[in-house]
């Protein structure tokens, strides 16, 4: 019965109304990983946490000179370190449409042991000789692309209580969710799940224009990551190449580089914006 009661529930909800399809994109939230104490992955020369700052300026700028309807929101500007319920705060009391997380990649370390000579030891009351290794650290990889992340499942449920707890936001209607409703519960399940839909739908618009720019298109995956989890509001972070790439992180530091990509970012955003409008 209780199974029957929540399908009914479900079919009485509205998907055009969960949707929001039409729904006007006002604002959008840049948010710079890393920063100040948290420098992110480390290349051959630079820090994630310039790079994501850089790139996440110039597309600010962008957006703000080409789309006058729609406000940008910094999480940060300079170089420090906002924590990540600070960033979830910012695009939430903002009452932002997008969430756009800006990193940079990197691959783990990789050894090798390299063989410098012998020692003499004794062993079991006989002289042999030990080899002496020395282990080399790597960090460079020939991995390259962009890739995009939406929110894994796992973290759903952070999703969801920020919805209930900015609900109002989310419904442009105040009060319209009851917490003593047992109707509401399953209205914020279905705003959750339409948030992932437009975060896929962003995240794919993005990777597109990446592709278009001749990068390697790594995909739209999902991860538990807790800068998608706190915000009430569709989102996505996106790798914007590999800092331990040795041409990548040449790229991303240079202005071509990152002016190209900040331009990839600005035409999924715009791309993104315009389908969810119609």
């Amino acid at each position: 019965m209780r199974s029957l009661f929540i399908i009914l529930l479900l079919l009485t909800v509205s998907p055009c109304f969960i949707s929001a399809k039409g729904k006007k994109i006002n604002k959008i939230v840049l948010d710079a990983g890393h920063g100040g104490k948290d420098v992110g992955a480390r290349g051959a020369f630079s820090m994630e946490k310039d790079i994501t700052l850089a790139v996440t300026l110039k597309l600010g700028k962008i957006l703000s000179d080409s789309m006058r309807d729609l406000q940008v929101i910094y999480t940060r500007t300079t170089d420090d370190y906002p924590a990540l319920e600070s960033r979830h705060e910012i695009a939430n009391k903002a009452n932002a449409d997008l969430f756009l997380a800006i990193h940079v990649n990197s691959t783990p370390f990789t050894y090798t042991k390299v063989l410098e000579g012998y020692k003499t030891v004794k062993r079991h009351h006989k002289t042999v000789r030990q080899p002496i290794y020395r282990s080399i650290r790597h960090h460079q990889t020939k991995r390259s692309g962009v890739e995009t992340y939406v929110l894994g499942l796992k973290r759903n449920y952070q999703k969801e209580d920020a919805i209930g707890e900015y609900s109002d936001n989310v419904t442009n209607e105040p009060g319209l969710l009851d917490e003593n409703d047992p109707q509401t519960a399953i209205i914020i399940a279905q705003y959750s799940q339409a948030f992932l839909s437009k975060s896929i739908s962003f995240g794919s618009k993005l990777q597109e224009q990446f592709a278009l720019q001749g990068r390697e298109d790594l995909g739209v995956k999902q991860m538990d990551l807790e800068v998608l989890a706190g915000s009430a509001m569709p989102g996505v972070l996106v790798e914007i190449g590999f800092i331990t790439n040795v041409d990548e992180e040449a790229y991303l530091n240079s202005e071509k580089g990152q002016r190209e990509v900040a331009m990839a970012l600005f035409r999924g955003i715009r791309a993104y914006k315009a389908d969810s409008e119609k």
